[in-house]
């Protein structure tokens, strides 16, 4: 019985695209109970030695993220012009220090937050070697060199591998939500349910540095995403 409804749980995660993946290695080990299991330095990928497979990984914290207290958020609807992602950060981190971005400010902040992944992934070996998780996202679904040449171009759609640069990089505790009708069978509910959260670690602050609020990001529709405040 707890089988079914592990493997129930499973079906409906990939069927409302939330199912989150590790990677790894042949012969793969045993799921790991407690966190993700980390993927190997990025320059295991281009050894012809290594086969790397996807599974399915926890949630973000315990249990199904259906499961999780719905909160409730006002939406701020972001422009869909491919810069999305780009837009709805900088627009949530100023909204977090009181300030109010006019629509080029918003537009110019956005692409110099893409050029600035653009500068740490593909610029600088040195750096990119500080990104490894994000890397090996990037480098599962295209070469390296591939993606340096459209993440330049003001309609590409920013996803999972730059949340894990600008969260580190910026400073920035950044929280995904997908709304929760999305969620539910019934296609009812008005609130928003976690999926996924990135540079945790800046919620706390540290000696040289303040604790920093969150900003939450809400994935919905086609690869889209607003600010939830």
């Amino acid at each position: 019985m707890a089988e079914k409804l592990v493997n129930e749980n499973i079906i409906e995660q990939l069927k409302n695209g939330i199912a989150q993946f590790e990677l790894v290695a042949s012969p793969v080990p045993p799921i790991l109970t407690s966190k993700f299991y980390k993927c190997p330095p990025a320059t295991l990928l281009a050894d012809d030695g290594h086969r790397f497979f996807a599974r399915i990984g926890q949630s973000l914290g315990r249990g199904s993220p259906a499961m999780k207290k719905v909160e409730q958020y006002s939406v701020q609807k972001v422009t869909g012009d491919g810069r999305c992602l780009f837009r709805a950060l900088v627009k949530g981190m100023a909204f977090n220090k009181g300030i109010s971005l006019k629509p080029q400010e918003e537009r110019n902040d956005a692409d110099d937050l893409r050029m600035a992944v653009k500068e740490v992934i593909c610029d600088s070996s040195k750096e990119r070697r500080q990104y490894e998780e994000a890397l090996v996202a990037i480098t599962v679904d295209e070469p390296l060199k591939r993606y340096c040449q459209r993440i330049v171009r003001p309609d590409f759609w920013g996803g999972e591998s730059e949340l894990l640069v600008l969260s580190k990089l910026c400073g920035q505790p950044i929280i995904v939500y997908i709304p929760e009708h999305e969620h539910t069978r019934g296609g009812w509910g008005s609130g928003f349910i976690p999926i996924a959260e990135y540079g945790t670690e800046f919620r706390k602050g540290s000696k040289n540095g303040k604790p920093r609020k969150v900003v939450r990001l809400l994935y919905s529709g086609k690869n889209h995403y607003d600010l939830l405040v």
